[in-house]
């Protein structure tokens, strides 16, 4: 039986990985994100039988009119990927209230808004998952980043809580870590000066040299993180737990 997924922020490095790889093995997919298909790149590739959905998903409104539509392209929900995310690189002392509440908007009250209308819908297929992308940031971070890191912190505290709510429904809840990933997120982190000066290829091979598989990582290879958490069949035993996937960043200390 086809499953159906629901990913935001399928416009980006790793929404867009998801997409790909969620429909090549046969999910039924719903993306979101608050770019127009027509901008986002590969979106002429989007599946056929998927469904894309325009929305400011730190809306409430447009959070309601996602559901109304996903309802109507498929009744039941098998999984939910929060993936949807916004970065303000920038001194705490310089961020305003504004910029704060935007990140905590995107990042933090969206997921609480979209749990809250997919339970009904993972309940109805007889169970799930939720797969929260959170970051190497909520448990180690750097400076200039401090919004960001905080809401990405309260991801994490957000996904044990879900996980203790949820199992009655047997609707398993965890979350994904990602470090450094090839994305338009990460480019233009470096494009404010984060991991040195140089061309960005340069400050990309600096940044690599920070892992200790001396790489940045690919949208690809977290969709495959993403896509264990997300299938019960392979995950099954897993809820309430935080999945590191940064080529060994935070393995190594940093007086090394």
């Amino acid at each position: 039986m086809t499953k159906t997924i629901l990913i935001t922020g399928a416009g980006g490095g790793i929404g867009r990985a998801c997409i790909s790889h969620f429909a090549k093995l046969g999910w039924r997919v719903i993306g979101v994100d608050r770019n127009a298909l027509s901008e986002v790149e590969g979106g002429e590739d989007f599946p056929a039988n998927g469904r894309f959905i325009q929305a400011d998903i730190s809306q409430p409104e447009s959070v309601e009119m996602i559901f109304q539509q996903a309802r109507d392209f498929h009744p039941t929900l098998d999984a939910l990927v929060n993936n949807a995310a916004v970065q303000v690189a920038k001194p705490l002392v310089e961020t305003t209230v504004e910029e704060w509440d935007a990140v905590m908007a995107s990042n933090l009250r969206s997921v609480f808004l979209f749990v809250k209308l997919a339970h009904p819908l993972l309940k109805a297929a007889g169970g799930g998952s939720i797969v929260n992308v959170s970051s190497v940031h909520a448990m180690q971070t750097s400076a200039n980043i401090a919004a960001y890191a905080a809401s990405k912190g309260g991801l994490l505290a957000l996904t044990r809580a879900l996980a203790i709510e949820f199992a009655a429904d047997d609707i398993r809840v965890n979350a994904i870590l990602p470090g450094a990933v090839d994305t338009p997120m990460l480019r233009a982190g470096l494009g404010r000066g984060h991991a040195g000066s140089g061309d960005m290829q340069e400050r990309l091979d600096n940044l690599a040299r920070r892992t200790v598989n001396g790489r940045v990582g690919t949208p690809a290879e977290i969709a495959n993180a993403i896509y264990f958490l997300a299938d019960s069949e392979q995950s099954s035993f897993m809820t309430g737990q935080a999945m590191i996937v940064d080529g060994g960043a935070t393995a190594r200390l940093s007086t090394e």
